[in-house]
């Protein structure tokens, strides 16, 4: 016997859809500025971000990849790409032979710093500035339950 499907009522159907759009909008438009004003998508920027918090500047390669919520493969190319603009380099583990680390280069922190402030405004334009205080203190408390939910596994 099959399982039911639990469908979308209406209300629920015009939630995700807005959510949807929302999300996409949003992350298109600051991808396009990123793109424009760094010359990067907003996945190389969120790498550079991650190494610029990280002790020393650097990660092993799989933690980078969990912190950006990026496949290896994928985390892989983009790090040859970040590489090759001489903004992150590849140094062998230590501690383990077939390991590497990321490790963000001067050139790479100086571009990040040079992109902060444009993708901080831009964040800022397009989400906070649309929404009230008790909105974005929702979209908050509704994006850990997301998250939160999603990562337990």
């Amino acid at each position: 016997m099959g399982v039911m499907t639990r469908w979308l009522d209406p209300d629920e159907q015009r939630t995700w859809r807005a959510f949807l759009a929302a999300s996409r909008a949003l992350m298109d438009t600051l991808d396009r500025e990123l793109q424009r004003d760094a010359g990067m998508p907003h996945a190389y920027y969120e790498i550079l971000v991650r190494l610029s918090e990280a002790p020393g500047r650097q990660l092993r390669m799989s933690d980078l990849a969990d912190a950006a919520g990026s496949s290896r493969s994928r985390l892989s190319h983009a790090v040859a790409r970040l590489e090759a603009a001489g903004w992150v380099r590849r140094e062998d583990c230590p501690t383990d032979r077939r390991g590497q680390i990321a490790v963000l280069t001067d050139d790479g922190f100086a571009t990040l710093a040079a992109a902060a402030p444009g993708h901080v405004e831009g964040v800022r334009r397009h989400l906070f500035d649309a929404l009230s205080p008790a909105q974005v203190d929702q979209l908050r408390r509704i994006s850990e339950t997301l998250a939160e939910h999603l990562t337990r596994s």
